[in-house]
């Protein structure tokens, strides 16, 4: 099964060093041991918050899978490692996951309605979707069609400075939104 997981610098994670392809374990226990991973790349973001240090790779999970529940991590004895994604590309395939699952629960790392950047990065899903951040930061957007909630539209663009600004309030079409704050 397609999923995505996060590493340290040069393929590490939690002191292990994987290799490109194929690695293998003997046992997979999502609370205790295995290779995790995540179906929803956003879930990444709890085990690999910094996105200027972390890596986000595409992998195959498979052998024995084992799940917990509690968000979309699941462990494995098989973990091909198939391709390392740009931030740009991690955050697209997250938008991607949002819309194909529009009603599983969502991620921690999704703000509704509104968000303000923060560790680089806002994804915001809801009916008008609204993002600002800094210089740098990249904003994601998931617009809900107000009937069904299904996602109708997704947007990612990352603040330059010139085609979008510091500290503006931005919408799902990429331009300026007036935004109530709380």
């Amino acid at each position: 099964m397609i999923a995505y997981k996060g590493f340290d610098p040069g393929l590490i994670c939690r002191g292990y060093q994987f290799v490109l392809g194929l690695n293998k374990t003997e046992k997979a226990n999502c609370r205790q041991n295995g290779f995790h991973c995540a179906e929803n790349p956003l879930d990444c973001l709890t085990y690999y918050s910094d996105m200027d240090r972390a890596e986000y790779y595409i992998v195959n999970a498979g052998g024995d899978i084992d799940e917990d529940g509690d968000d979309t991590k699941i462990s494995c004895t098989e973990l091909t490692i198939l391709k390392k994604l740009t931030k740009e590309e991690f955050f697209l395939h997250g938008l991607a996951f949002l819309a194909d699952h529009p009603l599983r629960e969502w991620s921690s790392h999704v703000a509704k309605d509104k968000a303000k950047a923060a560790s680089g990065y806002a994804v915001v899903r809801g009916i008008n979707p609204a993002a600002s951040g800094k210089r740098g930061d990249i904003l994601a957007f998931a617009k809900e069609d107000p009937a069904n909630g299904h996602i109708v539209q997704i947007a990612l663009a990352q603040v330059d400075g010139k085609k979008l600004l510091p500290d503006i309030w931005y919408g799902a079409d990429l331009t300026e939104r007036q935004v109530a704050l709380p």
